[in-house]
């Protein structure tokens, strides 16, 4: 088929082609897009154009090539939609695992809590620490360790009990 041919049996359907596609698509934009790329494929493949029915042949392809259109649209909204919920579970659980955090430091006994408040929380020295609790630098250090090894404890167990939860 040669450039005459292919304008005078192929080329003059581009405004039919237009509108089907615009009706899938709704967006003048898109359908035009695809239209063009069409013809580029129809010019392409000219020589295995020759003894089909042109117009029936080119709206198949319009049809098929806008369902294409549609469905990656589709995928990609629903790929959207599933990392935002993922984002939302993430927030949740470390929002979860933080106020976990925050009652097992709550349930510590006075002073642990006290010194652990004051040194991960407000990032007091140890010297400080020790002059605002009026108590010394070692007993600071000693009820630091131990809260912090209270706090560890509880955070792999919960840890565990999510995994075991996780693998059943």
């Amino acid at each position: 088929m040669n450039q005459e041919t292919f304008k005078n049996t192929v080329f003059v359907l581009k405004d039919e082609m237009y509108r089907f596609a615009k009706r899938f698509l709704v967006s003048s934009d898109e359908a035009q897009d695809l239209v063009q790329d069409l013809m580029m494929k129809f010019w392409q493949k000219k020589d295995e154009l020759a003894g089909l029915n042109i117009k029936s042949y080119a709206l198949k392809c319009v049809k098929n090539e806008c369902l294409n259109k549609l469905k990656h649209e589709i995928v990609k909204q629903n790929f959207a939609d599933y990392q935002i919920h993922r984002s939302e579970l993430y927030k949740m659980e470390v929002n979860n695992l933080k106020e976990k955090i925050i009652n097992f430091i709550n349930d510590l006994p006075e002073k642990q809590k006290m010194v652990i408040h004051l040194k991960d929380v407000e990032e007091y020295e140890v010297s400080e620490i020790s002059e605002i609790l009026e108590m010394e630098e070692n007993a600071v250090r000693v009820n630091l360790m131990r809260a912090r090894q209270k706090v560890k404890e509880q955070i792999t167990q919960l840890m565990n009990y999510e995994q075991r939860q996780f693998s059943r």
